[in-house]
């Protein structure tokens, strides 16, 4: 399992951000850079680190490289998170069950 390269990729502001434009469906490096007011190699630098760890692919559309998401390691971040959801989860109602019977008292 990837997760925690993928999590240390996603630490970076930068590199949240690009994923951020990237919901929006796929674009070229120079789109991203514009969006992000970022220089170009720099987005180069975050999409492959972004790539590396499999959180984007890109495919070429003639001249250009278009990067996109890809859902396979979200998903994964997505289930090792799952067991943290549940603990706090449980905490959060037993916070509310002692609220409510301090209320009731």
């Amino acid at each position: 399992m990837t997760t925690p390269k993928a999590f240390q990729a996603l630490a970076e502001p930068n590199r949240l951000a690009i994923l951020e434009v990237l919901r929006e469906g796929e674009q070229p490096v120079g789109v991203l850079a514009q969006r992000l007011s970022l220089s170009q190699p720099a987005v180069s630098k975050h999409l492959r680190m972004l790539k590396d760890v499999g959180l984007v692919e890109v495919r070429s559309d003639a001249q250009r490289r278009l990067y996109r998401i890809r859902l396979d390691p979200l998903l994964e971040l997505d289930d090792w998170l799952e067991p943290y959801r549940r603990l706090w989860s449980a905490r959060l109602d037993r916070l509310e069950e002692h609220l409510n019977r301090r209320r009731q008292s």
